[in-house]
C-alpha cells in the first residue's frame, strides 16, 4: 500500500490575509477549518496538492466564533471572527471545528518534501493572464520576501498531472503595497496594485502574503 503523504502547513502573514483568501472575490466563501496544529489553535484551508501532498495555509486563531466576516468599510478591508451572520454587505466563511485530526492531516517534519520549480515571467501582465487559469475566477497570487530585499509574487500551477508543479512568478523590488491586482483584459495597460475592487471593466486578483518565504519553493 502506498504511504499517504502528510500535509505541509504554511503560515500566512495575518488574519486579514486568511480572511481575504477564503472570502474575497469568491462566488461563495470557502469553508474554514479550526483545529490544533503545533500546540496552537489555527484557522486552516487546503489550497493545493503537490505530488499528492496537501498544502494547507493557516493563521493562529485570535478569537473563537462561528464565521469569518469580511468586507469593506470606507474603501478599506475589515475582517473578524463573529458568532452570527448579521450584515448583508459582508461575506461570511463558515468555521468548521475539528476535534481531532486523523494522521493524514498531521504534519510530519521528517519526510522529504517535493518542491515547486521556479518559473519567472516577464511582467505583471503575463502573471495576470496565467493566473486567470481555466476557471471563471483567477487563482490567488501569493507574495513573500526573497533575497536582497526582493519579493516574489506568483501563482502555483501544474500544466499536467504527471509533470512538475511550478511557481509562476515575477520579482518585485518591494512588498506589494495593496491587496489586489487590477487588470483589464481588453487593453494593453499594465496591471496595477489597488485596494478598490469596485471599478467596472477590470479583473481583480487577490494577493495573499505569507509570514516568510514559502517552504515548498525550490530557490536553487
Amino acid at each position: 500500500m502506498e504511504k499517504i503523504k502528510s500535509p505541509k502547513y504554511v503560515q500566512l502573514a495575518s488574519h486579514m490575509e486568511f480572511s481575504r483568501l477564503v472570502c474575497a472575490l469568491e462566488r461563495a466563501p470557502r469553508v474554514s477549518f479550526l483545529h490544533e496544529h503545533d500546540g496552537k489553535k489555527i484557522l486552516a484551508i487546503q489550497m493545493d496538492l503537490l505530488k499528492e501532498r496537501p498544502v494547507i495555509y493557516y493563521v493562529p486563531i485570535e478569537h473563537n466564533g462561528h464565521y469569518i466576516s469580511y468586507g469593506f468599510r470606507n474603501g478599506k478591508e475589515e475582517a473578524g471572527v463573529v458568532d452570527a451572520i448579521s450584515e448583508p454587505t459582508k461575506l461570511y466563511s463558515p468555521i468548521v471545528k475539528i476535534k481531532s485530526l486523523p494522521l493524514s492531516l498531521r504534519q510530519n517534519g521528517d519526510e522529504q518534501l517535493e518542491k515547486y520549480e521556479l518559473l519567472e515571467l516577464e511582467d505583471l501582465a503575463s502573471l495576470a493572464k496565467i493566473s486567470y487559469g481555466y476557471d471563471e475566477a483567477p487563482f490567488p497570487l501569493f507574495a513573500f520576501p526573497h533575497k536582497d530585499n526582493k519579493w516574489l509574487l506568483g501563482v502555483f500551477m501544474n500544466f499536467n498531472e504527471e509533470g512538475p508543479s511550478y511557481f509562476c512568478h515575477v520579482v518585485l523590488d518591494s512588498e506589494p503595497s495593496r491587496p489586489f491586482l487590477k487588470y483589464a483584459m481588453h487593453n494593453g495597460n499594465m496591471p496595477v496594485f489597488t485596494d478598490n475592487v469596485n471599478e467596472h471593466g477590470y479583473t481583480y486578483i487577490k494577493i495573499i502574503k505569507l509570514r516568510e518565504a514559502h517552504p515548498l519553493v525550490d530557490y536553487v
